[in-house]
């Protein structure tokens, strides 16, 4: 796996291990993550959601880093797949999935665009890795499908997909997953100013983090973490070793930060907010997924502040402030449209 992005197998396994959840109401659709990362030993990725691969659902979710991620993930690919079905209901015609990695609309969703051209764009390595897994597990890639190769920064995203048969004058839905935090902020204003060029109508799904949350990540400093956190937040931050990350929004500037790009933000939300808990993350009999393996955790955690002589008090936030750090520090999904 030398060269494939850590995060792109991470955030693949929370998906594939999301989809083996027994509600169907809430239940990850990425029914092909699985398939398409492999043998779990082969991954060379040391964190408990890819080692939550080999193990029986009710086990692996009683880690709350695993649950993180399943979570996380649910949230992710259900917002996006109602966003893909909204736009080609609406008449889009080409769907463009930038930094693609371990994505599986083309494959799980033939169906829904059978009558669309789909383009993956990612770097080569990653896109040979993937073709060869696509190839043994699915039998190959389907018709309307075409691979894009790009060197994202030496290479014009326009040129490269225009040398592919794109067409730039059609209403196009564009997936932009994991990508805004790990990329220079001229270099997202660029992406956004391409999509902004299609014809109205089109629209854009995408995740991007707060300046804080990028800042705070950079300084790499431990010691604001309760002790019994941090070997998780170490993990975290040895997935990002190679691959920093390097653009946030100002908080409570999302909308300021569109403004003049012809994008119109259509929705946001604080992914891991009460908002996108209840909407995705809420099984049919009112629980949300993970509850139990999160109270159990937090109560171990309990029991290790208090071993360490510290109070509750010291180390738990009350509801407020919860909220507001989710606010600063936030990572959140939002869709655009082409006004």
């Amino acid at each position: 796996m030398h060269g494939i992005s850590k995060t792109s197998i991470y955030v693949a396994a929370g998906r594939a291990v999301g989809a083996r959840e027994p509600d169907p109401s809430v239940r990850n659709p990425d029914h092909l993550a699985g398939q398409l990362l492999g043998d779990p030993a082969s991954l060379d990725v040391d964190h408990p959601a890819v080692r939550a691969l080999g193990l029986d659902y009710d086990e692996a979710m009683q880690n709350p880093e695993v649950i993180g991620i399943v979570r996380a993930m649910m949230i992710r690919t259900r917002f996006i797949d109602e966003a893909l079905e909204r736009a080609i209901a609406g008449g889009a015609t080409q769907v463009a999935i930038l930094g693609a990695g371990f994505d599986s609309h083309a494959y799980r969703c033939r169906e829904l665009l059978a009558g669309v051209s789909v383009f993956e764009v990612d770097r080569p390595v990653t896109q040979a890795l993937k073709r060869q897994r696509v190839d043994e597990v699915l039998g190959g890639p389907p018709d309307n499908l075409t691979y894009v190769p790009i060197d994202f920064q030496h290479e014009d995203l326009r040129e490269v997909l225009t040398r592919h048969g794109y067409d730039t004058t059609t209403r196009t839905f564009f997936i932009l997953e994991g990508v805004t935090m790990y990329v220079p902020e001229d270099s997202v204003r660029a992406t956004f100013a391409f999509v902004a060029s299609h014809p109205p109508g089109s629209s854009i799904v995408f995740d991007f983090v707060s300046r804080p949350m990028v800042d705070f990540l950079a300084g790499g400093n431990l010691d604001t973490i309760p002790e019994a956190a941090r070997p998780g937040f170490q993990r975290f931050l040895n997935l990002l070793k190679d691959e920093p990350w390097l653009f946030g929004i100002p908080v409570d500037g999302e909308r300021a930060f569109f403004e003049g790009t012809g994008l119109e933000l259509r929705e946001f939300f604080v992914i891991g907010g009460e908002e996108s808990l209840k909407r995705y993350v809420t099984k049919a009999d009112g629980t949300q997924v993970g509850a139990d393996g999160l109270a159990a955790a937090m109560e171990r955690f309990r029991q290790l502040m208090a071993a360490s002589g510290q109070t509750n008090q010291s180390v738990l936030m009350s509801p407020e402030r919860m909220r507001e750090q989710q606010r600063v520090m936030s990572y959140q999904l939002a869709e655009a449209i082409v006004l």
